[in-house]
């Protein structure tokens, strides 16, 4: 049996295959739905279940989707309303598994200290934001060794050049500086492939930030298919063809991209300065009101969506129209007459009651700790029974003397 998936030439340029990304991207559209109690807005127009064909009696299987978020910093809108929020309406209908990416965590110099109790208070977001711990599997990255032992297997099969061209590398190691980057920093994409791999995603949220990383992500799953798959492996007792699935994007809906509160053509980070520049989760209700109306504005007059002269306006009319679960034209229509003194308090409002029941649980969940703990050890079991499944064709397929 041939392999599935060609060879990818090491050195091939990456631009290419960034150009018709999007075409390949399965996307979200946006419609008002409830989860849980909490609200989202975004749906999938792929059909994301498939069972085999001529088969009456097969079992439909969910098509498997993997993401998480960093334990660093407090999770803010920008996590919220481009990942966090997506996943609740995604758990109705994939496979998912949403870890917190520890390991990631510690690329760059971080607080020792801090480490445990952010990686709790992450898990603890996720539920209060309307993950459903029977639904989806919530675990903490380090927690499953299998993500380390991939990525070192995946690492022998890596390019240094794949390596050396992604350009959040390059952005973060001038920022941080030489004495600060260590090699975790530069085989960060390759931890990335192995947390996508180790699961056989179908898919993945990927915001524009990531898009590099998620096609190195597919050139290693293809490239490691060539090496060791199909009759190769077939030749060592396996069951031949492609060792991994090659994951495809799902693009977050339109305006899930929240920039920052100081600067509408940055991105909302928890690395900036300023904690001006962010709505954190958990900001009581006065600091979220002090941080609006301190915002970056314009001198426009009236208050429209995407004018590109106007990136903060785009951006606050967006996030209102986001945690309010209106649609774009009832909040064009709404605020066409709205001057920022009298669009400032709308949204501050909409804001505080989107995110008042979210904090609430948030406290429940913080007050139980026995019940964080077993929703993280359950996850961590489920997905460790995938883990080591794939981990063990892929010692099989390198040659690994078996245990």
């Amino acid at each position: 049996m041939s392999p599935r998936y060609p060879l990818i030439h090491p050195l091939s340029d990456f631009s290419s295959k960034l150009n018709g990304f999007a075409s390949r991207s399965v996307q979200i559209r946006q419609n008002s739905k409830y989860s849980n109690g909490f609200r989202c807005y975004c749906d999938v127009s792929h059909s994301q279940q498939t069972s085999p064909e001529n088969s009456p009696t097969s079992v439909t299987v969910k098509k498997r989707i993997v993401s998480g978020v960093q334990p660093t910093g407090s999770v803010h809108l920008g996590n919220y309303l481009g990942a966090i929020k997506n996943w609740i309406a995604l758990q109705n209908t994939y496979e998912t598994l949403f870890f917190i990416v520890d390991l990631h965590a510690i690329t760059l110099p971080y607080d020792t200290k801090e480490l445990s109790k952010a990686t709790r208070d992450t898990a603890a977001i996720y539920l209060a934001c309307g993950i459903d711990a029977s639904k989806a599997s919530v675990f903490v990255q380090s927690h499953v060794h299998a993500h380390v032992e991939l990525m070192w297997l995946l690492s022998s099969a890596t390019p240094i050049g794949w390596l050396n061209r992604m350009i959040q590398f390059k952005e973060k190691s001038r920022k941080a500086g030489d004495e600060n980057v260590g090699v975790a920093l530069l085989t960060y994409p390759v931890l990335m492939a192995s947390d996508i791999l180790l699961y056989q995603s179908d898919f993945v949220p990927v915001g524009e930030d990531q898009k590099q990383h998620l096609e190195l992500t597919r050139e290693l799953a293809e490239r490691v298919n060539y090496l060791y798959g199909g009759r190769k492996w077939k030749k060592l007792g396996g069951r031949g063809g492609a060792i991994f699935k090659v994951p495809e994007p799902l693009i977050p809906p339109a305006g899930a991209r929240v920039m920052s509160l100081t600067d509408g053509l940055s991105k909302m980070s928890k690395s900036a300065p300023s904690d001006q520049s962010r709505i954190n989760l958990l900001d009581p209700k006065d600091v979220i009101a002090n941080k609006i109306k301190r915002c970056k504005t314009d001198s426009f007059s009236a208050l429209e969506f995407d004018n590109p002269e106007r990136p903060e306006c785009n951006n606050l009319l967006s996030v209102y129209q986001l945690v309010s679960g209106k649609t774009k034209e009832d909040v064009a229509k709404e605020c066409q007459g709205l001057n920022w003194g009298s669009f400032k308090p709308l949204l501050t409002d909409a804001l505080i009651e989107h995110l008042h029941p979210i904090q609430v649980r948030y406290e429940e969940i913080q007050s139980d700790s026995a019940y964080l703990d077993s929703v993280l050890e359950e996850g961590a079991g489920k997905a460790e029974e995938i883990a080591d499944a794939t981990l063990k064709n892929l010692y099989q397929a390198m040659g690994f003397l078996r245990r």
